[in-house]
């Protein structure tokens, strides 16, 4: 075993976050729940409740991309999408057997007709269930349902922490149905390629920040995981050999799995330097057990499905906060809620400024324009301030060439180009998401 992987070598060994100024300064001006509602994102009504955030329309364009990418990408990577309730009766959850196991951060149950039902902390129940709605051969096999789903914790009060722990969440959750543990460990890996793969569209690298940890059982503690040794010792096994085929450092922690077998977690630091999960790909022994997955084999005989939970970016509010600290609110043009701020000098240029704004909005170009009656000197300082990655400027020798003035958050001063040519760099600029 490499010292990388040995739980008494972890702590020397865990990548840290070296992409942001450690400064006290420099972290408080990062910090998510500080910069958040400064750009509009996101706030905490305490009328609402605690733990449940209120996405400002900024924060909401935001969370939209992240959603739409990662919805996009798992299609392209054969992920069915499906839509759950964000409700379900007791006796799901206890036939899962997360109730008794998760209860207590679970809310309380709802009488209804004299039936219980709970506010959904976990989708898997729903997509088993879902599964099991018709049979399925092995050539159909794997089958990976997929879903944003809307999830309701009861974190304590103490735990809450901006978007970063919530009581109230969207995960990026899926459910992969596989006919063998070789199947399934190929899957695992697919998943792990899938969120390295996010993960550097974002800029995030592994050893910068995010490291690797695989999260064992306990065998003693049989209250807390489902109680089945040669399982576990298989389940551990294959996931840590598959770590050590891809050729990452990981860290092993003992008493962090899921009740129902071991995972593999990608875990982040916030700002302050609090490791969190971020997201999950988690080996599955018990469920298929407790809600009789099964396929027709080749043989026409039934066979146990196999079955791997896993998260490509997480809850999208834990997410959020990750990246707002990471860009320090400078996010990229693809994902900025205003991708360019059009700014008339004066008066006389209003118009021509509408136009431009008109022609960029026509294209899905998330464009804001300026005309309030400020000096132009607090329109720049606004532009930059809320962190815009491009802003037009329109004044006389714009109209009169027939062109505006380009600038660039990053880059300063481009220059002279038709609202034709902006748009064509924009849009390229977008799809390939720098």
């Amino acid at each position: 075993m490499n010292k990388e992987q040995n739980p008494k070598n972890a702590s020397q060994n865990t990548p840290q976050n070296t992409s942001q100024n450690s400064s006290p300064e420099n972290m408080k001006d990062r910090d998510h729940k500080k910069l958040g509602p400064e750009l509009g994102l996101f706030y905490i009504d305490q009328t609402v409740g605690k733990g449940l955030p209120m996405w400002l329309p900024k924060g909401a364009t935001f969370r939209r991309e992240l959603e739409r990418f990662i919805v996009d990408e798992e299609i392209r990577r054969g992920y069915e999408h499906v839509c759950t309730p964000d409700i379900a009766k007791l006796e799901l959850y206890e036939k899962s057997g997360h109730y008794p196991h998760y209860k207590d951060s679970m809310y309380a149950p709802i009488e209804i007709d004299d039936e219980k039902f709970m506010l959904r902390p976990m989708t898997c129940p729903h997509h088993f269930q879902m599964y099991n709605s018709r049979p399925h051969s092995y050539r159909e096999l794997p089958i990976r349902i997929a879903e944003l789903a809307k999830l309701y914790r009861y974190e304590q009060s103490g735990e809450l922490m901006g978007l970063q722990r919530v009581r109230s969440f969207c995960l990026s959750d899926a459910h992969i149905i596989c006919a063998s543990e070789e199947q399934a460990i190929s899957e695992i890996s697919k998943a792990l390629d899938l969120i390295e793969y996010a993960a550097g569209v974002f800029g995030l690298k592994h050893g910068d920040n995010y490291s690797y940890r695989l999260s064992l059982g306990d065998r003693a503690n049989t209250e807390k995981y489902f109680k089945n040794d040669t399982a576990w010792e298989k389940g551990e096994s294959l996931l840590r050999t598959l770590m050590q085929q891809r050729g990452k450092p990981f860290k092993e922690a003992k008493d962090e799995a899921a009740f129902y077998g071991p995972k593999i977690d990608i875990q982040m630091k916030n700002v302050n330097g609090k490791e969190d999960t971020a997201f999950t790909v988690q080996y599955d022994f018990a469920m298929p057990e407790r809600f009789d997955l099964k396929y027709t084999g080749e043989d026409g005989k039934d066979h146990r499905a196999f079955v791997v939970h896993r998260s490509s970016i997480g809850a999208i509010e834990r997410f959020t906060a990750f990246l707002i600290e990471h860009y320090g609110g400078k996010f990229p043009l693809w994902i900025s809620p205003v991708q360019v701020a059009i700014i008339p000098i004066g008066e006389a240029h209003v118009s021509h400024a509408q136009k431009v704004h008109d022609l960029l909005r026509s294209k899905m170009i998330r464009s804001e324009l300026d005309a309030s009656n400020a000096g132009f000197g607090k329109k720049i300082r606004n532009a930059k301030t809320t962190h815009t990655p491009y802003f037009i400027i329109i004044g006389d020798k714009d109209i009169d060439a027939g062109k505006v003035t380009l600038e660039s958050r990053d880059h300063g001063q481009i220059g002279q180009l038709s609202a034709e040519e902006v748009l064509i760099k924009i849009e390229q600029e977008i799809k390939e998401k720098k």
